[in-house]
This record gives C-alpha cells, sequence and structure tokens, in this order.
C-alpha cells in the first residue's frame, strides 16, 4: 500500500513539475500577447479603479471592493510565510526573482478570469447563482462538464488547503510557540468558522474587511522594521536573488543548470500558489458583485495578484537580507529565524500571530468560494451540510498533527482548477479581445 502511494505520489509531483509550469507560462504569454500586454498598459489605472471602484447593482453578495479584500484574504496565507521559506530553501533566493516575473504575466489571467465572471454575470438568468468559472465554462464546447469538474475540484482544494492545512498551521504555531493544547485549538477554530460562515456573505465579508487591514499592516510593520535592522544588507540581498535567478552565466550553459532550474521551479509554483491566479477563485468572488464594469473590474483586480506577490517577495528579501537563507532551516522555522535576527525571543510570536490572522482570512474568504462550488455541485442544496463539513475539516486540520497525506489530493485538485479554467479563458478569448476593443473605444 505504502508503495502505491509513494508511486501516485511521485507521478503528481512530475505533472506538478515543468509539465504544469510550462502549461501556465504557455497560456499566460497566448493572453497576454492576445490582450496586448494588458498588464502594463493599464498598471496605473489598476491602482487607481482599486481606490475608485464600480458600484454593485443591485441585489449582490458584496461590492467589488469587497470582492478585491477577499481575494486578497484568499491570496495572503500562510503560504506566504511557510511557502516561501520553503521555495528559499529548496530552490535558494532565486526563487523571489521568478515570484515577480511569473506573477506579472499572470496579471493578464487574473483579468481574464474575473472580466469573463462579470461579464457572463451580466447576461445570467435572475435566479442563477453560479459565479466564476462555473458560469463561463459553459459557454465553451463540453462546457457543463467543464463546469461541474471545476466545482467539484474547488470544492476539494477549499475543504483541504483552504479549511485543513490553514488550521493546522495555526495549531501547530500555538502548539509550538504557547503549548496550547491542539485539541483546544481545534474548539476555538472550529467555533469562529462556524460562527462565520453560518452568518452567510454578510458576515463573511464584514469579517474579511477587519482581518485583511490588520494582516497586511502587522506584517508590512514588522517587514519594514526587519529591512531597516538590516538595511546594509539589502543591495547584497537583491543582487544575490538577482544572479542567483537570472545570472547570465547560468543562462550561458542553456537552462540545464541545477541551480536556476530549482529557483524557477519553486518561484514559478509559489507564484501561483500565492496569487492563485488561474484558479479561477477571485472569478468566483467577483462574479457575485452585480457590477456592470467587467474590464475596470478585470482591471481592477491584477492589482491584487501583485500584492501578493509583493508579500512573498518581502519575506523572501528578510529571510535573504537577514542572512538565514542558508542557515537549514525551512517553512515557518527558517521565517522565524529573520524575525529572531531583530526581535530576539519574541520573533516566533509575531510570526505565530501573523499566522493566525492570515489562516483565519484564508479560512474565512473561502467559505464563501468553496460554497459557491458545493451549490453547483449540489443544486443550492444542503447549506447546513456543507457549514459543518467546512468546519468540520478545520477542526480536523487543527487536531491532527501532520496533514502532509492530505497534499497528494491537493496537488491533484489544484492542477485540474488550473488547466480547466485556462482552458476555458484561452477558448474565450475572442470575447475578451472584443470586451477590452469596447472599453478602449469608450474611452477614446
Amino acid at each position: 500500500m505504502n508503495e502505491l502511494f509513494n508511486s501516485i505520489s511521485s507521478a503528481i509531483n512530475v505533472v506538478m513539475g515543468w509539465p504544469i509550469i510550462i502549461f501556465v507560462i504557455g497560456v499566460s504569454i497566448i493572453v497576454t500577447i492576445a490582450l496586448g500586454f494588458i498588464q502594463l498598459r493599464y498598471f496605473l489605472a489598476a491602482w487607481k479603479y482599486t481606490f475608485v471602484p464600480s458600484a454593485s447593482e443591485g441585489k449582490s453578495d458584496m461590492s467589488p471592493i469587497q470582492a478585491f479584500i477577499n481575494t486578497l484574504n484568499v491570496s495572503i496565507g500562510n503560504g506566504s510565510l511557510a511557502g516561501m521559506a520553503t521555495a528559499i530553501y529548496s530552490g535558494g533566493p532565486g526563487a523571489a526573482l521568478w515570484i515577480i516575473i511569473i506573477t506579472l504575466l499572470l496579471m493578464s489571467v487574473r483579468y481574464s478570469e474575473v472580466f469573463l465572471s462579470t461579464h457572463y454575470a451580466l447576461h445570467a438568468p435572475k435566479n442563477t447563482t453560479l459565479g466564476g468559472p462555473m458560469l463561463y465554462l459553459r459557454e465553451i464546447k463540453g462546457g457543463m462538464i467543464l463546469a461541474y469538474l471545476y466545482a467539484v475540484s474547488c470544492f476539494i482544494f477549499g475543504l483541504i488547503s483552504a479549511s485543513a492545512t490553514q488550521a493546522n498551521s495555526m495549531s501547530l504555531s500555538l502548539n509550538t510557540m504557547g503549548e496550547v493544547p491542539v485539541l483546544i485549538s481545534a474548539i476555538a477554530i472550529f467555533a469562529f468558522l462556524l460562527y462565520a460562515v453560518s452568518g452567510g456573505a454578510h458576515r463573511i465579508v464584514k469579517l474579511s474587511q477587519a482581518i485583511v487591514p490588520l494582516k497586511v499592516i502587522l506584517f508590512f510593520g514588522s517587514a519594514l522594521i526587519i529591512l531597516i535592522y538590516h538595511h546594509a544588507s539589502i543591495i547584497p540581498a537583491l543582487k544575490l536573488i538577482f544572479t542567483s535567478g537570472l545570472s547570465l552565466k547560468a543562462f550561458g550553459g542553456g537552462l540545464i543548470g541545477y541551480s536556476i532550474q530549482q529557483a524557477m521551479r519553486y518561484g514559478i509554483l509559489r507564484s501561483i500558489n500565492a496569487t492563485e491566479s488561474g484558479l479561477g477563485t477571485a472569478a468566483i468572488l467577483f462574479g457575485s458583485t452585480g457590477s456592470k464594469h467587467p474590464v475596470r473590474d478585470g482591471i481592477m483586480a491584477m492589482a491584487t495578484a501583485l500584492v501578493s506577490a509583493l508579500v512573498c517577495f518581502t519575506v523572501s528579501l528578510c529571510i535573504v537580507a537577514s542572512g538565514v537563507w542558508n542557515s537549514g532551516l525551512t517553512s515557518t522555522p527558517l521565517t522565524i529565524a529573520a524575525y529572531n535576527t531583530v526581535f530576539g525571543s519574541i520573533g516566533g510570536w509575531i510570526v505565530t500571530f501573523l499566522s493566525i490572522a492570515f489562516g483565519i482570512g484564508v479560512m474565512v474568504s473561502y467559505a464563501y468560494i468553496t460554497k459557491a462550488a458545493w451549490d453547483t455541485i449540489t443544486g443550492n442544496r444542503f447549506a447546513y451540510i456543507f457549514i459543518f463539513i467546512y468546519c468540520g475539516c478545520a477542526f480536523i486540520g487543527a487536531w491532527t498533527e501532520k496533514v502532509t497525506s492530505l497534499w497528494a489530493l491537493v496537488d491533484v485538485s489544484l492542477a485540474c482548477m488550473l488547466v480547466i479554467n485556462l482552458l476555458g479563458i484561452v477558448c474565450l478569448l475572442p470575447v475578451l479581445r472584443n470586451g477590452l476593443q469596447s472599453y478602449k473605444n469608450l474611452q477614446q
């Protein structure tokens, strides 16, 4: 049985390596070119629309700016704290460079999925509750099946990656730093999540609006202190990140150097995980706004991908500039080591608090996304069963010491979401081009 599990895990690791990376990069380049490098031409507009977003029209679960906040809540999680440390450990400092490079490409994908979701939501029947890929995938050949497969994959991903593993990270952090029994953490997380999810979209949005500013301010505030303390090492750290990720010497031998391959692989995979561009989750959130300005909302949504990438890059820069990147540590302990160089023994508590804030944010906002997938699968039935399933997964994740055996299932569901959603975007490129052209004509 163990041999079969190991064989399956090995096969999944191969698929989630270069095959999926090449596919994502290929689609991102196609979309970027087809939309005339929209992420560059509308870069400043993305920030402008963030501060002056379009309004909701009629009855909707959230406004565009609330969808923006929830998208940030989803993408800024423990994967940013622990995931980037793992990427640096496995791929070296150069992984941080590829976070930025790939995110710039993925911004066009983020625009595409949000535009399509908002665009088709305008023309959907009034009684429909579909959103995101579950809605616009139905516009292509075989789309009904693809939409259902996407919903199943999204539901599994939400239960494990957003609920169970985030709760697990929070529980382990509290147990390690404060010796809080995992059962106590599990009960507390279950109770809080039950309160949040049982209140529906309104309560989820309200909690997200409180959590996002808190965790962003705390993170960037503490990271800024670390960088100021290590200010003399910032330029050498940036040079190391650049040279190890994209050195002329490495490219001189073709892309066969092991170090640059590792930097590219882990940086690219972390970028996909961190920004969630291509997964369709942001499309689900923005598709519920009732907005009549799909192009504006798509442009605004591009900023969420960049903010998520900046969080990851900042974590990386703190780790490299503090000099602990080659200490042999990985995951959260490596991030803690960087904080300890400035804050001493309380560094671990700061990271623990950030881990809790990040984890709560992801679990709350992802409840809405996972519920949308559940509604597609069940035909809008059994809402209370979903609440206990989602909260129950968080309880089990917090109570169980190790959830590594579930990561294979996470990888499979993530790959399915990516492939299905990106195929849908490619098939609907004519709609994307026409929508952007119409917007440009109106602006002239």
